[in-house]
């Protein structure tokens, strides 16, 4: 059986695929060269990355094919439900990037909670003629332990979001659609582990009671945050978004900032990758990262096996 591999796969991963005697093509055919690639080649599965599409007229033209794989947690760039109606496997690896994501979204908020990502623009201009008052100006921040996190989305990222919460000793509000409970175990250095019982609750009550409020939802069809949702929060919240572009209006957001309704905010994804809107890259109450939650070392290799086992599972 043939796979074939468009974008990278990490070694552990292309080694299980191999032991388990797939035959592994690794090389990256153009977009509009894969169909014949596909074909010429009777290819069974393909791996991409969020850059390839895979459409209905690829899938309908490619009738070897019986397995999707993506290495991005996003599966915006699948016809996810045509290829399941016609009896494809569509996989991706959600497990293996929690960890990195989770991390992401604290990046973000140590660095808002004591204005870093402000300070750290202006201290390259006039750090040397305006240090006193830059002083002045950012020494109001804001210590982690004892606030309240609200966390929309309690799948396996929002879960990795408690649990980093827990260990700097916040509070933890949770919400999702499916999730009504889930069981947080922290790990520690000397292997002693400790476990938390976290009951969901409804959005509202974060929007009451959160200081911070993370997104950590898959995509939705409509805009999940908007000024309605902005007005029942806390005043001067602080509003961390590492899920996906489309889940809140990003128009309202700023305007929120403006009113002060939200303190700060951290984005890691847009509503128009990859060329995000102006009035949010100039905002100087945002800290922003080009869509860097997955993105690191280990993401990358447990990414490359998960996925290895997941087609291991459905096709061997």
């Amino acid at each position: 059986m043939k796979i074939l591999i468009n974008n990278t796969i990490s070694k552990s991963g292309l080694e299980a695929l191999e032991e388990s005697g797939f035959e592994v093509i690794e090389t990256k055919v153009a977009q509009n060269q894969l169909e014949n690639y596909i074909l010429e080649n009777n290819i069974d599965a393909i791996l991409v990355n969020k850059t390839t599409q895979i459409r209905q007229e690829l899938i309908e033209a490619c009738p070897s094919l019986k397995l999707i794989a993506t290495t991005s947690a996003s599966m915006d760039n699948i016809d996810v439900g045509y290829a399941t109606d016609n009896g494809l496997h569509v996989v991706n690896a959600t497990k293996a990037v929690a960890s990195s994501v989770a991390e992401l979204v604290f990046a973000h908020l140590f660095g808002m909670a004591r204005f870093l990502h402000s300070a750290n623009r202006e201290m390259p201009l006039e750090g040397d003629m305006r240090f006193n008052e830059l002083q002045k100006a950012y020494a109001q921040g804001t210590e982690l332990r004892g606030k309240t996190i609200g966390i929309i989305g309690f799948g396996k990222v929002g879960q990795e979001v408690a649990k980093i919460a827990i260990g700097l000793g916040m509070h933890v509000l949770a919400n999702d659609t499916i999730v009504q409970e889930a069981t947080i175990t922290l790990d520690f250095f000397n292997a002693q582990k400790m476990a938390f019982q976290i009951e969901t609750v409804s959005k509202d009550t974060i929007y009451k009671e959160a200081d911070f409020i993370s997104l950590n939802v898959s995509e939705q069809e409509t805009h999940l945050i908007t000024a309605t949702e902005f007005e029942k929060m806390k005043n001067g919240v602080g509003f961390i978004n590492t899920a996906k572009g489309g889940v809140l209006n990003e128009v309202d957001l700023v305007n929120a900032i403006e009113s002060g309704k939200v303190q700060y905010a951290a984005l890691d994804v847009f509503e128009t990758e990859p060329t995000p809107a102006v009035q949010l890259l100039m905002n100087p109450e945002i800290s922003l990262s080009p869509n860097l939650g997955a993105s690191t070392k280990e993401a990358e290799e447990k990414t490359g096996l998960e996925i290895a086992n997941q087609i291991i599972a459905l096709l061997h």
